[in-house]
């Protein structure tokens, strides 16, 4: 018989899987080394049905790991399948294609079983502080200059550890501490999932998750096709140019077209792939577009399977946002965080007071390695943010990453954990762009290297070329400024830096919405007392 649930029952059952992927998340963040997680979330954990079908996500889960971390799962399914699995069992990989895109992201997922078979997965992606190969960076050209590649495998077999994988990681990675303390916090998040969600099945009475994720599932797919259904069909067309590589612009071009309760993304006409690491893979573009669709239509709904089903993505091989093998993708975000905002402007035409204008961020980050006075290599990534985009309801917020959520690093953590010399960071006046609602103002970082050994530098930077547009009327941010001991540098290249050499990081402010001049005498006079505008 097939089991059928009320509302109470159905929202309880809701909530406790919240609570359990949360709690897990949590000892994740608590237990893990680097500050990528630590400080900067940069992770997401999952439950999904016995099918890789995502279930229910993390509050703090990263966007795009939402839409990845389930068809990795599906993945794991295609080489292992359910009958060669057995409980203990945690399998893994960071391939590229069959991952987020990039290889510090390391995908991990466990079978979680009941009465000898398995009813679910819990499944964690998470940014490992290193991966090996070339430091971080959009130099390589092809994705085997980017680090250790980690094909689908068992991580654990029946709960015990792989130990020549384990020592081929440690072996390949400058931070062997830090990335399998990460990793093993990563097990530690799929074990509590697999035991909270045990208790729950145990306590409702559920042999297996089939029935709850399909009422959850059905619902979810009904609201998502309910929200599109009332948006007018047509295809709507955007393009944009992002910085590029040496003052070459790429274009991205999206086709979005809505008939009936369903949406296709087409990105046809993109420019080709490049043999440079800014290369986003489908399944990265595949999540950035979906996280685009649902804001704009129905940003309070669950992200689950139900809430995918009606949206889908193509994109031609060989194009920027679908590279094929050998293509290396270490800063694959410089393009995919690019992608929201092209169907913001497609879906802009006919529900402009759901969008904003663009952001500043496209990530800002600063990797580096170097050696240790004790001569122990290691490696660092840190982010600083830029501006969001000001909307029909308001300012854009200062310094807050869109469309990832990353937080920004604080200094006290970046010159605790690297010889770095922090002499400011601040809020960057006048950077937002004007309009009726401001954009959100990035912020300016001024470093020191304190190193006695020379630090391998390179960056995540977008935006200094074209600034994060207005919209309605409102105008352009600031664009980014990038400086090695004063003097403008290409944000796309590696440097090295010596004792005293100084890095500027000024990030990009969000674009205005609405016409400068009707901008409120209040807030104006706000933006002048909280030192926002320039002095000028």
């Amino acid at each position: 018989m097939t089991k059928t649930f009320d509302a109470v029952e159905l929202e309880l059952l809701w909530r406790r899987l919240i609570s359990l992927v949360d709690e897990a998340a949590a000892a994740l963040v608590r237990t893990s080394f680097s500050t990528l997680v630590r400080e900067s979330y940069d992770f997401s954990c999952v439950v999904t049905d016995a099918a890789g079908q995502s279930l229910v996500q993390a509050t703090e889960s990263i966007p795009s790991f939402i839409g990845t971390l389930p068809t990795t799962v599906k993945h794991f399914l295609r080489f292992f399948p359910l009958e060669s699995l057995s409980p203990g069992d945690v399998l893994i990989t960071n391939d590229l294609w069959l991952g987020t895109g990039h290889l510090p992201d390391i995908t991990v997922a466990k079978p979680i079983f009941r009465n000898g078979r398995v009813v679910a997965f819990s499944a964690s992606t998470a940014h490992a502080p290193d991966i090996g190969g070339k430091i971080r960076s959009p130099e390589p050209r092809e994705v085997f200059e980017e680090g250790l590649q980690i094909p689908p495998m068992k991580l654990l077999r029946a709960g015990e550890a792989d130990a020549t994988l384990v020592a081929i990681i440690r072996q390949n990675v400058r931070t062997p501490e830090q990335t399998m303390g990460d990793l093993w916090a990563q097990v530690v998040a799929l074990d509590m999932m697999e035991e909270r969600l045990g208790i729950l099945m145990e306590q409702a009475g559920l042999e297996d998750l089939t029935e709850l994720a399909t009422v959850i599932h059905d619902r979810c797919e009904a609201a998502m096709r309910n929200a599109i259904r009332a948006l007018p069909d047509g295809t709507y067309r955007s393009e944009l140019q992002t910085d590029g590589l040496l003052d070459k612009p790429i274009t991205i071009k999206l086709a979005l077209t809505i008939a009936g309760d369903s949406i296709s993304a087409d990105y046809t006409g993109t420019d080709a792939q490049v043999d440079r690491a800014i290369n986003c893979a489908l399944c990265y573009t595949y999540a950035m577009t979906m996280y685009g669709v649902k804001v704009c239509t129905s940003p309070n709904l669950p992200n689950n399977e139900g809430a995918w089903r009606p949206i889908s993505v193509v994109a031609p091989d060989g194009c920027i946002v679908n590279p094929v093998f050998p293509a290396s993708g270490g800063s694959r975000m410089l393009i995919g965080h690019y992608l929201p905002m092209l169907v913001f402007g497609c879906l802009g035409q006919i529900v402009p007071e759901r969008v904003m204008a663009a952001c500043g961020s496209p990530m800002w980050g600063m990797n580096q390695s170097g050696v240790n006075a004790d001569g122990k290599p290691y490696a660092n990534m840190f982010f600083y943010n830029g501006g969001m985009g000001a909307n029909v309801r308001g300012d854009g917020i200062s310094c807050l990453s869109w469309p990832s959520n990353v937080s920004s690093t604080p200094i006290e953590i970046s010159e605790q954990s690297a010889p770095l010399r922090f002499h400011h960071k601040r809020l960057r006046p006048g950077s937002g762009g004007p309009g009726r609602h401001r954009g959100g103002l990035g912020q300016e970082v001024l470093l020191e290297s304190r190193s006695t050994t020379p630090i391998a530098v390179s960056f995540l930077a977008e935006r200094t070329i074209f600034p994060a547009f207005g919209i309605e009327g409102g105008e352009a941010g600031a664009p980014g400024v990038l400086e090695i001991n004063g003097q403008r540098v290409d944000p796309k290249r590696q440097y090295v830096l010596n004792a005293g050499d100084t890095v500027m990081m000024a990030t990009p402010g969000g674009g205005g919405h609405g016409p400068a001049g009707e901008r409120a005498p209040a807030a104006r006079g706000r933006d002048a007392a909280m030192g926002y505008l320039r002095p000028d």
